[in-house]
C-alpha cells in the first residue's frame, strides 16, 4: 500500500475508478479537480479526516487495489497543530471567512440580477457595472489580494490545493472580463452566461476555502506565523480604508430589489 500513498490521486482513480466513489463518500471531490496532482497521502492531511475515518477510508481503498488480500495500511503522519485543542479558525483565517460573508451576499443576488437583466438601459447597465465593481474592488483587490499576496506565500505554491485556488481566481477574472465585453456589445446572452458561471464558480470556491484550505493552513502554520499573518492582514485593511463599508452599503442597496426568497438561508 505504501507505493500508492506516494502516487497522484488522479492516476489511482484512472487505474481504479471505484476509488472515486469511495472518496465521494467523504466529500473529497478529487475527480473533477482540473489540477489533480495531489498524492493519496496528501488527501488525508488536506481534508483532515479523523483517525477513524482515515482507517475506514484507507481500508476501503486497499480493498479495491488489493481485492481479497490482507493489507497493512501505514498510519499517515500528521503535522502538529499550532495551538492544539483550539476550535474554529485562527484570527487571520477568521478575517477571510468573515469577508466571504459579504461576497456570498453578492453571489446570492446574481440569480435575481439575471432574472431582471437589462443591458440596454442605463439603470440596468448600472447594476451590472456596480456588481463588477464589487467583484474587482472588494472580492479581488481587497480579499483575493490578501490570499495571493500574503496568505498563500506561507504555503508551497506547487501543491495541488494552492494551484486550484489560483486557477479559480483567474477563472473568476476571466468571467468578469467576459461580462464587461458582453455589456459593451449589449450581448445579453453573454452577460447572462458569465454571471451564472461566476456565481457557480464562487459558490464552490468559497466552500473550498472555508472547509478545506483555511483549516488545512491553520494546521500547518506556527503560532508565530499566525501572528505575522494577522498583522499583515491588518496593514492591508488600513491601506484599503473604507472599502468594506463602501461595498457593504452597495450590497444593502441592491438586496431589496434583487435578493430572491429562495436564496435566503
Amino acid at each position: 500500500m505504501q507505493e500508492y500513498l506516494n502516487q497522484g490521486i488522479k492516476g489511482i482513480i484512472k487505474q481504479f475508478p471505484a476509488v472515486e466513489n469511495i472518496l465521494d463518500d467523504y466529500n473529497i471531490g478529487c475527480a473533477p479537480c482540473s489540477i489533480g496532482s495531489c498524492l493519496l497521502k496528501d488527501i488525508i492531511d488536506i481534508h483532515n479526516l479523523s483517525p477513524g475515518d482515515e482507517e475506514v477510508l484507507m481500508g476501503r481503498i486497499a480493498g479495491v487495489i488489493y481485492p481479497g488480500q490482507e493489507v497493512t495500511i501505514p498510519r499517515m503522519e500528521r503535522k502538529a497543530v499550532a495551538g492544539a485543542g483550539q476550535k474554529g479558525y485562527s484570527p487571520p483565517m477568521k478575517k477571510l471567512v468573515d469577508e466571504h460573508v459579504l461576497i456570498k451576499r453578492l453571489v446570492a443576488l446574481i440569480p435575481g440580477i439575471i432574472d431582471n437583466l437589462d443591458v440596454e438601459s442605463e439603470p440596468g447597465r448600472g447594476v451590472i457595472k456596480d456588481s463588477v465593481d464589487f467583484i474587482r474592488s472588494y472580492a479581488d483587490k481587497y480579499h483575493h489580494a490578501k490570499e495571493e499576496d500574503i496568505l498563500l506565500k506561507y504555503a508551497d505554491e506547487n501543491l495541488d490545493i494552492i494551484k486550484t485556488i489560483y486557477e479559480d481566481h483567474e477563472n473568476g477574472r476571466a468571467h468578469v472580463r467576459a461580462i464587461l465585453k458582453g455589456l459593451a456589445d449589449r450581448d445579453e446572452a453573454a452577460v447572462r452566461e458569465h454571471l451564472k458561471a461566476y456565481q457557480e464558480l464562487l459558490t464552490e470556491h468559497i466552500k473550498k476555502e472555508d472547509e478545506i484550505l483555511y483549516p488545512w493552513l491553520d494546521r500547518q502554520l506556527s503560532i508565530t506565523q499566525i501572528g505575522e499573518l494577522f498583522s499583515e492582514f491588518n496593514r492591508k485593511d488600513e491601506e484599503c480604508g473604507d472599502t468594506p463599508e463602501k461595498y457593504e452599503a452597495l450590497i444593502n442597496r441592491l438586496e431589496p430589489e434583487y435578493k430572491l426568497k429562495e436564496a435566503v438561508k
